[in-house]
Protein backbone atom coordinates (compact mmCIF):
# COMPACT_ATOMS: atom_id res chain seq x y z
CA UNK A 1 0.00 0.00 0.00
CA UNK A 2 1.12 3.25 -1.15
CA UNK A 3 -0.06 5.96 1.48
CA UNK A 4 -2.15 8.72 0.04
CA UNK A 5 -2.13 12.20 0.50
CA UNK A 6 -5.27 11.88 2.44
CA UNK A 7 -3.75 9.67 4.84
CA UNK A 8 -1.17 11.55 5.49
CA UNK A 9 -2.53 14.67 6.00
CA UNK A 10 -4.36 12.49 8.70
CA UNK A 11 -1.30 11.11 10.48
CA UNK A 12 -0.21 14.33 10.86
CA UNK A 13 -3.13 15.69 12.80
CA UNK A 14 -2.68 12.63 14.77
CA UNK A 15 1.09 12.89 15.56
CA UNK A 16 1.04 16.75 15.96
CA UNK A 17 -0.88 15.72 19.86
CA UNK A 18 2.41 13.96 20.44
CA UNK A 19 5.16 16.05 19.33
CA UNK A 20 6.35 18.65 17.34
CA UNK A 21 7.59 18.39 13.71
CA UNK A 22 11.18 17.66 14.16
CA UNK A 23 13.93 20.73 12.52
CA UNK A 24 15.75 20.29 8.54
CA UNK A 25 18.79 22.03 9.39
CA UNK A 26 20.98 23.61 6.89
CA UNK A 27 24.26 21.50 7.07
CA UNK A 28 26.74 23.87 4.99
CA UNK A 29 30.21 22.08 6.37
CA UNK A 30 29.31 18.72 4.63
CA UNK A 31 28.45 20.70 1.59
CA UNK A 32 31.14 22.75 1.24
CA UNK A 33 33.51 19.96 -0.87
CA UNK A 34 30.75 19.81 -3.61
CA UNK A 35 29.19 23.14 -3.66
CA UNK A 36 26.07 21.14 -2.97
CA UNK A 37 22.69 22.52 -0.33
CA UNK A 38 23.07 20.17 2.57
CA UNK A 39 20.26 19.72 4.73
CA UNK A 40 19.87 17.35 7.75
CA UNK A 41 16.30 16.09 9.25
CA UNK A 42 17.23 15.57 12.62
CA UNK A 43 14.76 12.49 13.48
CA UNK A 44 16.75 12.19 16.96
CA UNK A 45 14.41 14.64 18.08
CA UNK A 46 11.63 12.49 18.57
CA UNK A 47 11.03 10.90 21.75
CA UNK A 48 12.79 7.70 22.09
CA UNK A 49 15.70 9.33 19.60
CA UNK A 50 14.68 8.11 16.44
CA UNK A 51 12.36 7.80 13.57
CA UNK A 52 9.89 4.77 14.63
CA UNK A 53 7.32 6.80 17.08
CA UNK A 54 5.76 8.08 13.81
CA UNK A 55 4.73 4.66 12.58
CA UNK A 56 4.13 3.39 15.94
CA UNK A 57 2.17 6.12 17.39
CA UNK A 58 0.34 6.61 14.05
CA UNK A 59 -0.39 2.46 13.48
CA UNK A 60 -1.63 1.90 17.20
CA UNK A 61 -3.96 4.76 17.81
CA UNK A 62 -5.02 4.46 14.30
CA UNK A 63 -6.15 0.44 14.87
CA UNK A 64 -7.53 1.35 18.39
CA UNK A 65 -10.01 3.75 16.83
CA UNK A 66 -10.93 1.83 14.07
CA UNK A 67 -11.73 -0.95 16.41
CA UNK A 68 -13.55 0.75 18.36
CA UNK A 69 -16.18 2.13 15.80
CA UNK A 70 -16.77 -1.33 14.79
CA UNK A 71 -20.61 -1.77 14.98
CA UNK A 72 -20.78 -5.34 14.95
CA UNK A 73 -17.34 -5.43 17.53
CA UNK A 74 -16.15 -8.98 15.02
CA UNK A 75 -12.59 -8.56 16.31
CA UNK A 76 -11.94 -8.66 20.17
CA UNK A 77 -10.00 -5.63 21.77
CA UNK A 78 -6.72 -5.16 21.94
CA UNK A 79 -5.38 -6.49 25.25
CA UNK A 80 -1.91 -5.02 24.11
CA UNK A 81 0.77 -4.43 22.11
CA UNK A 82 3.64 -7.03 21.07
CA UNK A 83 6.69 -6.51 18.42
CA UNK A 84 10.08 -8.10 17.38
CA UNK A 85 12.96 -5.51 17.08
CA UNK A 86 16.80 -4.70 17.25
CA UNK A 87 15.73 -1.85 19.72
CA UNK A 88 14.35 1.18 18.18
CA UNK A 89 11.18 0.19 16.91
CA UNK A 90 10.38 -1.33 20.48
CA UNK A 91 11.03 1.60 21.82
CA UNK A 92 9.00 3.31 19.79
CA UNK A 93 6.32 0.54 20.37
CA UNK A 94 6.64 0.54 24.03
CA UNK A 95 6.00 4.39 24.00
CA UNK A 96 2.98 4.15 22.11
CA UNK A 97 1.64 1.96 23.89
CA UNK A 98 2.12 3.57 27.16
CA UNK A 99 0.58 6.51 25.27
CA UNK A 100 -2.47 4.09 24.87
CA UNK A 101 -2.39 3.01 28.45
CA UNK A 102 -1.75 -0.67 27.25
CA UNK A 103 1.25 -3.11 28.50
CA UNK A 104 3.55 -3.68 25.85
CA UNK A 105 5.85 -6.81 25.23
CA UNK A 106 8.94 -6.85 22.90
CA UNK A 107 10.78 -9.63 21.42
CA UNK A 108 14.68 -8.35 20.89
CA UNK A 109 17.79 -10.50 19.78
CA UNK A 110 20.14 -12.53 22.13
CA UNK A 111 22.80 -9.75 23.52
CA UNK A 112 20.88 -6.69 21.59
CA UNK A 113 21.76 -2.83 22.05
CA UNK A 114 21.89 -2.55 25.65
CA UNK A 115 21.24 1.61 24.92
CA UNK A 116 17.95 0.53 23.11
CA UNK A 117 17.09 -2.13 25.67
CA UNK A 118 17.53 0.12 28.58
CA UNK A 119 15.30 2.38 26.53
CA UNK A 120 12.50 -0.32 26.19
CA UNK A 121 12.14 -1.35 29.80
CA UNK A 122 12.75 2.68 31.28
CA UNK A 123 8.80 2.72 29.05
CA UNK A 124 7.51 -0.06 31.08
CA UNK A 125 7.66 -2.78 28.67
CA UNK A 126 8.53 -6.14 29.15
CA UNK A 127 11.26 -7.81 27.35
CA UNK A 128 11.81 -11.46 25.97
CA UNK A 129 15.02 -12.13 24.18
CA UNK A 130 15.19 -15.26 21.68
CA UNK A 131 17.65 -16.31 19.00
CA UNK A 132 17.35 -14.50 15.80
CA UNK A 133 17.78 -15.99 12.42
CA UNK A 134 15.50 -15.27 9.60
CA UNK A 135 11.97 -14.28 10.64
CA UNK A 136 12.29 -16.46 13.78
CA UNK A 137 11.61 -13.17 15.75
CA UNK A 138 9.12 -11.86 13.93
CA UNK A 139 7.47 -15.39 14.50
CA UNK A 140 7.72 -15.71 18.38
CA UNK A 141 6.19 -12.15 18.57
CA UNK A 142 3.31 -13.05 16.23
CA UNK A 143 2.79 -16.00 18.26
CA UNK A 144 2.58 -14.14 21.45
CA UNK A 145 0.25 -11.90 20.05
CA UNK A 146 -2.35 -14.13 18.66
CA UNK A 147 -2.17 -16.12 22.00
CA UNK A 148 -2.52 -12.92 24.12
CA UNK A 149 -4.92 -11.11 22.28
CA UNK A 150 -1.78 -8.61 21.56
CA UNK A 151 -1.63 -6.61 18.64
CA UNK A 152 1.37 -7.63 16.89
CA UNK A 153 3.11 -4.16 15.43
CA UNK A 154 5.08 -5.13 12.49
CA UNK A 155 7.06 -2.24 11.18
CA UNK A 156 8.15 -4.30 7.73
CA UNK A 157 4.60 -5.54 6.92
CA UNK A 158 2.09 -3.06 9.05
CA UNK A 159 0.67 -1.16 6.25
CA UNK A 160 -0.30 2.20 8.22
CA UNK A 161 3.33 2.23 9.79
CA UNK A 162 4.38 3.47 6.41
CA UNK A 163 1.48 6.57 6.43
CA UNK A 164 3.90 7.45 9.35
CA UNK A 165 6.79 7.46 8.11
CA UNK A 166 5.75 9.20 4.99
CA UNK A 167 5.21 12.68 7.53
CA UNK A 168 8.79 12.94 7.19
CA UNK A 169 8.73 13.34 4.15
CA UNK A 170 5.69 15.95 4.21
CA UNK A 171 7.64 18.00 6.68
CA UNK A 172 10.74 18.37 4.59
CA UNK A 173 8.80 19.79 1.37
CA UNK A 174 7.04 22.00 3.44
CA UNK A 175 10.64 23.97 4.25
CA UNK A 176 11.82 22.82 1.29
CA UNK A 177 9.54 22.12 -1.70
CA UNK A 178 11.92 20.85 -4.49
CA UNK A 179 14.95 18.94 -2.95
CA UNK A 180 17.02 17.44 -5.84
CA UNK A 181 17.91 13.89 -3.85
CA UNK A 182 16.59 12.55 -0.29
CA UNK A 183 19.25 10.22 1.09
CA UNK A 184 17.34 7.59 3.35
CA UNK A 185 18.44 4.65 5.34
CA UNK A 186 17.07 1.30 4.10
CA UNK A 187 16.25 -1.55 6.80
CA UNK A 188 12.42 -3.58 6.75
CA UNK A 189 11.79 -0.46 3.98
CA UNK A 190 8.89 1.47 5.97
CA UNK A 191 10.61 4.08 6.24
CA UNK A 192 11.57 4.96 2.61
CA UNK A 193 8.82 3.59 1.36
CA UNK A 194 6.72 6.13 3.36
CA UNK A 195 9.23 8.98 2.51
CA UNK A 196 9.77 8.05 -1.03
CA UNK A 197 5.58 8.10 -1.70
CA UNK A 198 4.72 11.22 -0.21
CA UNK A 199 8.02 12.74 -1.52
CA UNK A 200 6.80 11.91 -4.86
CA UNK A 201 3.40 12.37 -4.78
CA UNK A 202 4.77 16.34 -3.96
CA UNK A 203 7.64 16.89 -6.21
CA UNK A 204 7.60 14.12 -8.86
CA UNK A 205 11.42 15.17 -9.74
CA UNK A 206 12.75 14.33 -6.53
CA UNK A 207 15.41 11.49 -6.50
CA UNK A 208 15.23 9.14 -3.86
CA UNK A 209 18.33 6.68 -2.92
CA UNK A 210 17.83 4.11 -0.29
CA UNK A 211 21.10 3.07 1.68
CA UNK A 212 22.02 -0.12 3.58
CA UNK A 213 25.40 -1.86 5.67
CA UNK A 214 27.36 -3.99 2.99
CA UNK A 215 27.22 -6.44 5.95
CA UNK A 216 23.40 -6.44 5.85
CA UNK A 217 22.53 -5.89 1.72
CA UNK A 218 19.44 -8.18 1.32
CA UNK A 219 16.99 -5.41 -0.02
CA UNK A 220 19.56 -3.87 -1.87
CA UNK A 221 20.12 -7.12 -3.97
CA UNK A 222 16.85 -7.60 -3.70
CA UNK A 223 16.30 -4.04 -5.42
CA UNK A 224 18.74 -5.16 -8.21
CA UNK A 225 17.34 -8.37 -8.99
CA UNK A 226 14.22 -7.61 -8.82
CA UNK A 227 13.33 -10.74 -6.10
CA UNK A 228 13.38 -11.43 -2.55
CA UNK A 229 17.41 -12.22 -1.79
CA UNK A 230 17.87 -13.60 1.23
CA UNK A 231 21.21 -13.27 3.43
CA UNK A 232 22.54 -15.37 6.13
CA UNK A 233 23.58 -13.18 8.89
CA UNK A 234 23.05 -9.48 9.09
CA UNK A 235 26.38 -8.71 11.27
CA UNK A 236 26.61 -5.20 11.05
CA UNK A 237 26.92 -2.00 13.38
CA UNK A 238 23.97 -0.60 11.90
CA UNK A 239 21.75 -2.70 13.85
CA UNK A 240 18.39 -0.70 12.65
CA UNK A 241 19.44 -1.52 9.49
CA UNK A 242 20.16 -4.87 9.63
CA UNK A 243 17.36 -7.23 7.88
CA UNK A 244 18.10 -10.30 6.39
CA UNK A 245 15.15 -11.88 4.82
CA UNK A 246 12.81 -9.08 2.70
CA UNK A 247 9.23 -9.26 2.18
CA UNK A 248 7.99 -9.50 -1.50
CA UNK A 249 5.76 -7.24 -1.18
CA UNK A 250 8.20 -4.59 -0.09
CA UNK A 251 10.94 -4.81 -2.77
CA UNK A 252 8.07 -4.41 -5.07
CA UNK A 253 7.21 -1.04 -3.21
CA UNK A 254 10.90 0.08 -3.41
CA UNK A 255 11.75 -1.05 -6.92
CA UNK A 256 8.26 1.08 -8.01
CA UNK A 257 9.63 3.78 -5.57
CA UNK A 258 13.10 4.14 -5.47
CA UNK A 259 15.50 5.57 -7.75
CA UNK A 260 19.18 3.96 -6.39
CA UNK A 261 20.14 1.61 -3.55
CA UNK A 262 23.95 2.15 -2.45
CA UNK A 263 26.02 0.09 0.03
CA UNK A 264 28.81 1.76 2.89
CA UNK A 265 31.04 -0.06 4.88
CA UNK A 266 31.23 -0.61 8.19
CA UNK A 267 34.33 2.69 8.46
CA UNK A 268 31.88 4.59 6.37
CA UNK A 269 29.06 4.65 9.12
CA UNK A 270 31.81 5.06 11.57
CA UNK A 271 33.12 7.87 9.54
CA UNK A 272 29.10 9.30 9.03
CA UNK A 273 28.94 9.58 12.85
CA UNK A 274 32.02 10.65 13.66
CA UNK A 275 31.57 13.52 10.75
CA UNK A 276 27.93 14.52 12.44
CA UNK A 277 29.93 14.23 15.23
CA UNK A 278 32.64 16.73 14.88
CA UNK A 279 31.29 19.05 11.82
CA UNK A 280 27.78 19.23 13.16
CA UNK A 281 27.55 18.53 16.85
CA UNK A 282 25.28 15.95 16.40
CA UNK A 283 24.69 12.43 17.89
CA UNK A 284 23.74 9.42 15.52
CA UNK A 285 24.19 5.80 15.91
CA UNK A 286 25.25 3.79 12.73
CA UNK A 287 21.91 3.10 11.37
CA UNK A 288 21.08 6.60 11.88
CA UNK A 289 24.01 8.49 10.24
CA UNK A 290 23.72 5.49 7.45
CA UNK A 291 22.44 8.80 4.55
CA UNK A 292 25.46 10.91 5.57
CA UNK A 293 27.76 8.06 5.28
CA UNK A 294 26.28 7.41 1.31
CA UNK A 295 26.83 11.12 0.40
CA UNK A 296 30.23 11.29 1.93
CA UNK A 297 31.58 8.69 -0.33
CA UNK A 298 31.64 10.94 -3.30
CA UNK A 299 29.84 14.78 -2.53
CA UNK A 300 31.05 16.12 -5.72
CA UNK A 301 28.47 14.17 -7.55
CA UNK A 302 25.87 16.40 -5.78
CA UNK A 303 27.43 19.63 -6.67
CA UNK A 304 25.05 22.33 -7.51
CA UNK A 305 21.96 20.40 -5.74
CA UNK A 306 19.84 20.14 -2.45
CA UNK A 307 19.97 17.52 -0.82
CA UNK A 308 18.46 16.03 2.51
CA UNK A 309 20.54 13.24 4.30
CA UNK A 310 17.84 11.71 7.03
CA UNK A 311 19.63 11.13 10.51
CA UNK A 312 17.16 8.65 11.79
CA UNK A 313 18.16 7.66 15.09
CA UNK A 314 21.05 8.26 18.28
CA UNK A 315 20.48 5.29 20.24
CA UNK A 316 24.49 4.12 19.78
CA UNK A 317 26.58 2.52 22.28
CA UNK A 318 28.88 4.00 24.30
CA UNK A 319 31.80 1.86 23.02
CA UNK A 320 30.79 2.57 19.36
CA UNK A 321 30.58 6.19 19.73
CA UNK A 322 33.99 6.34 21.45
CA UNK A 323 35.83 4.16 18.55
CA UNK A 324 34.24 6.44 16.34
CA UNK A 325 35.32 9.90 18.06
CA UNK A 326 38.85 8.22 18.09
CA UNK A 327 38.83 8.04 22.10
CA UNK A 328 40.51 5.03 23.71
CA UNK A 329 37.63 2.37 25.04
CA UNK A 330 36.54 2.64 28.24
CA UNK A 331 38.01 0.12 31.41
Amino acid sequence: MIPTGEQVNEARELLRRFFKPTRLVSAERLGRESDAQVYLKLETDLPTRSFKPRGAIYALMKTLEERSQQADRVEAPIKGVVAASTGNHGAAVAYAARLAKLPAMIFLPQSPNPIKRARIVELGAEVREVESKGQSLADAAAVFGTENGYYFLNDASDELVPVGTATIAAEILDELPTPDVIIVPMGDTALIRGVAAEAKRRHPAVKIVGVQAVEAPSYVRSWHEGRVVTTETCNTIADGVATCVPLETNVRAIRELVDEVTLVSEDELLGAVRTLLFEELLVAEPAGAAATAAYLQNPTRYAGHSIVLLVTGANIQHELLSLAAGDPPRS
